[in-house]
This record gives structure tokens, sequence and C-alpha cells, in this order.
């Protein structure tokens, strides 16, 4: 499926609804088949500004989940929890090969890209720093900590983050596990950013944990 939408237009009931996708570079996954779509709307009119349509999702496909990238992550989240729980505890016509991505913008290529989040658990809580050895709380794109063996603290920004990562990694330390935790006020712009970010991440250098915890 390779279709450019800076905005994703759709037509209902008469009424033409705007999603604007987030915006990446260079992204890993460019072409996906079989595919079905569920939107993630910005709605000013609804108490919490989103509308969730998914009428044309189909269990056994890849789902391309399209969600407006001015969304913050704690008005998105509901919605998109809502949908893997759908695919997840599905049993009729399950594929278990069929994938969810987020829709992208690669502004790279003049083309849509896409994030893998099947294995995603998004966990509403802090990280408890004493079990793990890198972590890596995103406030802002300009206030991101990065914490090293429960105590050395390492401030960065968007733009350096992968360079401070691999300074700060130990050289005894193989394949560790980068455990996320992000403020759910960040824009689902500035998740998306940080996601593709992180892709891009050897997984000979670093694995990422499945749970991404989340904070208020």
């Amino acid at each position: 499926m390779r279709v450019l939408f800076l905005f994703l237009f759709l037509l209902s009931c008469g009424n033409e609804k705007v999603i604007q996708l987030p915006e990446i570079q260079n992204a890993k996954i460019t072409t996906i088949t079989d595919v079905s779509p569920a939107y993630i709307f910005y709605d000013e009119t609804k108490p919490d500004s989103v509308e969730l349509n998914r009428k044309n999702l189909i269990i056994s496909t890849n789902w391309l989940v399209n969600v407006d990238k001015r969304l913050t992550l704690k008005q998105a989240l509901p919605s998109i929890i809502k949908l893997q729980d759908k695919k997840r505890k599905a049993t009729l016509h399950k594929n278990e090969n069929a994938k969810n991505y987020f829709t992208c913008n690669d502004t790279s290529i003049k083309n849509l890209g896409f994030i893998d989040f099947t294995d995603v658990v998004y966990v509403d809580d802090h990280v408890d720093l004493a079990t793990i050895t890198f972590h890596i709380l995103f406030t802002s794109p300009d206030e991101i900590q990065i914490t090293t063996n429960r105590e050395k603290l390492i401030k960065t920004n968007i733009s350096d983050l992968g360079k401070d990562l691999f300074q700060n990694k130990s050289s005894e330390e193989e394949n560790p596990i980068l455990f996320l935790e992000f403020n759910d006020q960040l824009s689902f712009q500035d998740y998306i950013t940080f996601k593709s970010i992180l892709s891009h991440l050897s997984n000979n250098d670093f694995r990422i944990s499945p749970m991404e915890f989340i904070f208020d």
C-alpha cells in the first residue's frame, strides 16, 4: 500500500473528516499488504477531542491505525488499547501473523511509512527503577532522561538521543533492555518521532521492552 497522504480525508454521512498524520523520516517499513484501516480523529466537539472509526476492520488482516498527530497520548491511548484488545481477544478468523501498524507520512520518500506496535503493552504506571538497568523517560522533545544501572542520570534531547544512548552503554552489557516511559501529555507526533528514532537502533546493541509506561 503506497499512497501519499499528508492528510487523510474521509467522507462519512456527507461530512468530510480529516486526519493529520504524524511525520517521520526514513521509515523502516514502507509497504504492507492485506490491510484494513482504523481512524482516530481529532475532534474538538467531543469532550475528550477523540473520535474512533473502526467500522472497516477485518480481524484476519494487518491493521493500519491512523491517529491524528494533534492528539495527546492521554487522548489517543484509550482508543488504541481498545483496538489492541479487539484483535488480541479475537477467536473467530484470527490470524496470528497479522500485525498492527501506526500510519505515518514519511517526508523523506513523500509517501506513507509504518511503525509496528503489535506487541506493545501500555502500562498506566511508573517504571520501578530498582529492577532495571536502562530506562528512558520522555517528558518532551527537549526533556529526555536516560538512567543507567539505576543510578547514572543523563539529560538529553530528541536530536542527541541515539548518540547519548550509545555513549552511556556499558561495554560489558550486551543487548540491554530499554524500558520506555512517556508523559501522557506528549502529542502523538512527539510519541511517533521517539518511536521512529528508536526503531533504528540495532537489535545487536539494544532490545526494547514491549511494555511502555505512561505517566501523568
